[in-house]
């Protein structure tokens, strides 16, 4: 394991002072970088781990915040701020540039060499920065395969890779497979993985507050698709002493 560093960043976005998590690995060179997006609880210490897990392998990782510093444990209140969001992609790039912006201007950032991973809504934000044209090497969603508008998929610039629980009842089949069809019409390079028997948010560990129904963990496959979505950016962003 590698000596890393972390500190807090605090940047505008969406109206709110966002509260991010910034992890970089050793050494002062520029390094390949990785924006990773929450859940819709927003950032915690989950993601926080996951960014350091990232500096650990050599990448400068970004956790971003998505509520200006607020974890919403009730699910009601999350609700009533993620379906706007999620519904205005518009909002969601705002909240994704801006983050991308403070990750690229880190001096130990490499900014030709960034990609975007993220969870649930983190991962719609993800795949609106490639929708928007975002020069990513890699875009990773998890449990976050909502589409776009009408062609603008074409616009994405890099391999898209998606993974969900085949028993996730918020992605629901059709849900897959208009994304499937989006990506496919747009001629991106995509893949899809559906963890068998997983429910939504499989990846997180159990929280100690209300989840919604139809939401679990499945450590297994929690584990599988880190490492998928590690084999995806040594693929697209490998890094290099």
């Amino acid at each position: 394991m590698t000596t890393i560093t972390t500190r807090t960043v605090e940047y505008p976005a969406d109206g709110l002072t966002m509260i991010g998590h910034l992890a970089l690995p050793a050494g002062v060179d520029r390094r390949p970088a990785v924006l990773l997006g929450p859940e819709g609880t927003g950032l915690s210490d989950v993601e926080r781990r996951r960014a350091d897990a990232l500096a650990e392998l050599g990448y400068v990782a970004l956790a971003f915040d998505l509520h200006g510093g607020r974890y919403l444990e009730d699910p009601e209140d999350m609700l009533a701020r993620c379906m706007p969001l999620l519904a205005d992609p518009d909002r969601m790039r705002g909240i994704g540039h801006a983050a991308l912006d403070v990750l690229r201007t880190e001096p130990r950032t490499d900014p030709d060499r960034t990609a975007a991973v993220g969870y649930g809504t983190g991962g719609a934000i993800a795949l609106e920065l490639g929708r928007d044209g975002a020069n990513l090497c890699a875009i990773a969603t998890v449990n976050g395969l909502i589409t776009g508008r009408p062609g603008e998929a074409g616009r994405i610039r890099c391999p898209v890779w998606a993974g969900v629980g085949s028993e996730d009842p918020i992605m629901a089949p059709a849900l897959r497979d208009a994304f499937t069809t989006e990506m496919q019409d747009a001629g991106v390079d995509w893949r899809l993985v559906v963890y068998g028997g997983a429910l939504h948010a499989f990846h997180h560990p159990p929280a100690d507050h209300t989840v919604r129904p139809g939401v679990g963990y499945h450590p297994r496959h929690a584990q599988r698709a880190w490492r998928d979505i590690v084999a995806l950016l040594a693929e697209c962003l490998p890094v290099t002493d």
